[in-house]
């Protein structure tokens, strides 16, 4: 390897595409193409960086394969960067264990982490946490270390464990200074502003209050029954009823915390749940229905009563009941909270993530463009979408993770 190419390596590694540039910009070689590549996506020009690392590729070709699995590796980072999803799922697992197998073991744990990173995205946190556990911090190139402690500290505040998650961005930081690259100590201080803002509301009878995400977890952990609205489900410790995908069963659970321990009239019970100003017998008879529904779903956990006026929410043990919902409540939240990190994001990419179709991700934001929440460019399947303004409070509770998984 040249002198030139040796120095725009380094200068790449310490975060300085422009000196790169300057050492290899005019040359065709494929080594020189590929650190242009990776020069041109740290700048953000993320098209223009895929086309050189596929003629860098080719130019490689099969006789050089390790720096050819490089290459590839570079534009799966690049497709995961611009939110294409799907191209990097395929992607990632073949070039770790080809990576691995030519000796190279620190792009190896380099596409470790980006897996990893690529199942937190779309909330498989069991498997993200299984890939990332198989890395080596040890052998990651320095300026990927940071990296890796975010995705720790993402999996953590999705599975709502503050502790874990404070450890691991303290990491971040210690990783991001010895890096010297100031872009990643600035990402990891974002994520850290996140982590001590605001993570949900508790609503009762007495009125609401804002909870940090170490107070969620210790709710959780007292063993208070609480209808979850930013996971949809209804949770006691570890014990957990889903009601995601039943609407109606859900606000009616919620219509019953909200007051506890007192009781909801029918009328508001039907206003809640169907929408209707007033309660006609078919209504209650359809009431009836969902009442039993909702009984039956939630008989590990509480039960349902009829009094004069409606009905009463009981859990079986002697504990408080509360609602616990996002900060700023509003429809379509679980995609606000994907477009809040602020990348482009394709609705594909999308529909992936929250594991919905994409055409119902599409009614989403159109719905959200018209109230003028998102924005877009570009056309048909080049299409991004970003959030107009970043919302007041993060949304890490409503990011999509398993419920299975925890």
């Amino acid at each position: 390897m040249d002198s030139l190419i040796t120095a725009a390596a380094r200068a790449l590694a310490a975060g300085d595409p422009l000196s790169a540039l300057k050492r290899v910009t005019l040359r065709e070689d494929p080594p020189a193409l590929a650190l242009r590549g990776i020069a041109m996506a740290q700048l953000g020009d993320l098209e223009r960086a895929r086309l050189l690392l596929r003629r860098a590729a080719r130019g490689f070709g099969p006789r050089e394969p390790t720096a050819r699995a490089r290459c590839v590796l570079a534009e799966a980072e690049i497709a995961l960067v611009s939110r294409d999803l799907a191209h990097p799922a395929e992607v990632l697992g073949a070039a770790r264990a080809r990576l691995a197998g030519l000796g190279d073991a620190a792009n190896a744990a380099h596409a470790g982490a980006l897996e990893a990173r690529l199942l937190l995205l779309i909330g498989r946190l069991g498997e993200a946490e299984t890939v990332l556990a198989a890395v080596d911090v040890d052998a990651l190139p320095p300026a990927s270390r940071p990296g890796y402690w975010l995705v720790a500290a993402g999996i953590a505040i999705r599975r709502i464990q503050a502790g874990p998650a404070r450890a691991a961005l303290d990491e971040a930081r210690r990783a991001a200074r010895a890096s010297g690259i100031a872009a990643l100590a600035a990402e990891v201080e974002t994520a850290a502003r996140a982590l001590d803002a605001p993570a949900a509301r508790l609503i009762g009878r007495e009125g609401q209050r804002l909870l940090g995400l170490g107070e969620v977890e210790a709710l959780i952990g007292s063993g208070a029954l609480l209808v979850d609205a930013c996971r949809m489900v209804v949770r006691r410790g570890a014990d957990v009823v889903t009601l995601a995908g039943r609407p109606v069963l859900f606000a009616l659970a919620r219509a019953l915390a909200e007051p506890w321990p007192g009781d909801v009239s029918r009328a508001a019970l039907v206003a809640r749940a169907f929408r209707a100003r007033e309660a006609d017998e078919s209504h209650r008879a359809r009431l009836r229905v969902e009442i039993g529904r909702l009984r039956a779903a939630l008989a590990p956990l509480a039960r349902l009563d009829a009094t004069r006026r409606g009905f009463v929410l009981l859990p079986h043990r002697e504990t408080p009941v509360g609602v616990l919902a996002p900060p700023v409540e509003g429809e379509h939240g679980e995609v606000l909270a994907l477009l809040a990190d602020g990348e482009a994001w394709s609705s594909s990419a999308l529909a992936l993530a929250l594991g919905v179709s994409a055409r119902t991700v599409q009614r989403a934001l159109d719905a959200l463009a018209q109230e003028a929440k998102v924005e877009s460019f570009g056309r048909g399947p080049a299409r991004r979408w970003l959030a107009a303004s970043v919302p007041g409070f993060p949304t890490s509770l409503l990011l999509p993770a398993r419920i299975s998984e925890g």
